[in-house]
């Protein structure tokens, strides 16, 4: 099971991190491991190329944890409004996308959020 807990601080989505194999198929078939990935990836590659803004990530490969930081989702980090929503929005779209596939496939995803001051 893939678990993906999205941080907010006052109500703002501002990161996430992703634990784990989904163990929907094999290894190189399984498609909602795929899909996880590809969303994960443009999540990351928007936010700093698309919006041209920082975002602190790592992926481990061998412990299966991707995170992701985005501190300029938050006002005490980042002026630009438009910048804010842009990112903060971005990440507030996965979590949704992400919880239209848990009414699918709740036996390998688990997606929850917690209130987490940066």
């Amino acid at each position: 099971m893939t678990k993906i807990t999205f941080f907010t601080s006052e109500g703002v989505f501002y990161g996430f991190e992703e634990k784990g194999h989904t163990m929907y198929a094999d290894e190189g078939n399984d498609v909602l491991c795929a899909a996880l990935s590809s969303m994960t990836m443009l999540i990351i590659n928007t936010i700093e190329v698309g919006f041209g803004t920082r975002a602190d990530y790592t992926i481990d490969e061998d412990s299966t944890t991707v995170r992701l930081i985005a501190r300029s989702a938050l006002p005490v980090f980042e002026e630009d409004e438009c910048v804010r929503f842009a990112v903060s929005g971005l990440i507030a779209s996965y979590y949704h996308q992400l919880q239209e596939l848990v009414e699918e496939y709740y036996d390998y995803l688990d997606v929850n959020v917690i209130e987490k001051e940066v």
